[in-house]
């Protein structure tokens, strides 16, 4: 990679690393003001993050290295997969490029890692929120991988970069069928994998219809802001990966000083708009049952299973 590579990179980090806060402080405000509420405005998700930075470490007892390593794990599992998905240009992924798979497999890591920590503890509410945790992924991550098979066909490859490049030059493969349909069936899996409603609510606490907030009710202190971090940190990173897939358009591919700028403020400007649309549809979304999350999860399937076989049918 040259300097300007490089600096792009840099770019990606410091955006989704600074801005992830801010995305999830924008989505809040965004449901309080529908609700006919003020909010506690775009910056508080930042506010919280650097309170608890200040506080003492608290661990539970009887957890072990799996409870102190998880948010470690999910932190950088998410920093590797900023730092190779071209968001703001094609030209910044290091050799051999960022495979597809290798980034819904570390996600996947990272979502992992906080099961693990959740079971750790040992409580009711840890076991309970790993299991649905873990239910959700099984169901998800097939979806993730046929989707991504959809994408491939044909580009031949599954590096993201020869994906949106091939989109650059053939703009009409968003619009075709097997495009829509893997763009409908990997929005319902990032809905399920983010935790977003209707498949979870975030904003609530009951012990009926917790999945992520029961499996990290034990952190405390800075290992609590790196669990808010690293949640906020994957949302905004599948919000752009499905914006660089399927809304490519301003994605540089050079790495001149002004591509780069205008790359960058082009994922933003993306990325908070499809937050902000995220958090509106939540506030006419009421939660699905836990057992009726499957039902929803298999649509999204067969959606990216049309897509495939809409790929390989000749044009």
């Amino acid at each position: 990679m040259t300097a300007q590579g490089l600096l792009g990179a840099g770019v990606q980090l410091v955006l989704v690393v600074a801005g992830a806060p801010l995305l999830v402080g924008l989505m809040r405000q965004v449901r309080a003001r529908l609700e006919g509420r003020a909010g506690a405005g775009v910056g508080q998700p930042w506010r919280d993050v650097r309170k608890l930075f200040g506080k003492d470490p608290v661990t539970p007892r009887g957890t072990s290295e799996v409870f102190r390593a998880a948010p470690l794990v999910t932190v950088a599992t998410t920093v590797a997969v900023v730092a190779v998905v071209p968001f703001v240009s094609t030209s910044t992924v290091p050799e051999p490029g960022a495979d597809l798979f290798v980034v819904v497999a570390l996600l996947t890591a990272g979502a992992v890692a906080t099961a693990l920590a959740g079971l750790d503890t040992g409580t009711a509410f840890g076991g309970m929120g790993a299991s649905r945790a873990i239910t959700i992924l099984a169901l998800v991550e097939p979806t993730l991988l046929v989707a991504v098979l959809a994408l491939s066909v044909r580009v031949g490859s599954t590096d993201i970069a020869d994906i949106v490049s091939a989109t650059l030059a053939d703009p009409a493969r968003v619009t075709s069928p097997a495009g829509v349909l893997a763009a409908a069936g990997l929005a319902l899996a990032i809905v399920a994998e983010t935790g977003r409603l209707p498949v979870d609510n975030p904003s609530t606490h009951l012990e009926l219809t917790m999945v992520h907030e029961a499996m990290v009710l034990e952190y405390a202190g800075p290992d609590l802001a790196l669990v808010e971090l690293a949640s906020a940190m994957r949302l905004t990173v599948f919000l752009g990966l499905w914006s660089t897939l399927f809304l490519p358009w301003g994605v540089a591919t050079g790495t001149g000083v002004a591509e780069l700028a205008l790359g960058a403020v082009l994922i933003v400007v993306k990325i908070a708009v499809l937050g902000a649309a995220l958090a509106a549809a939540e506030v006419f979304v009421a939660k699905l049952r836990l057992f009726r999350v499957p039902e929803l999860l298999a649509g999204s399937f067969l959606l990216t299973v049309l897509a495939v076989v809409a790929a390989l049918v000749p044009a």
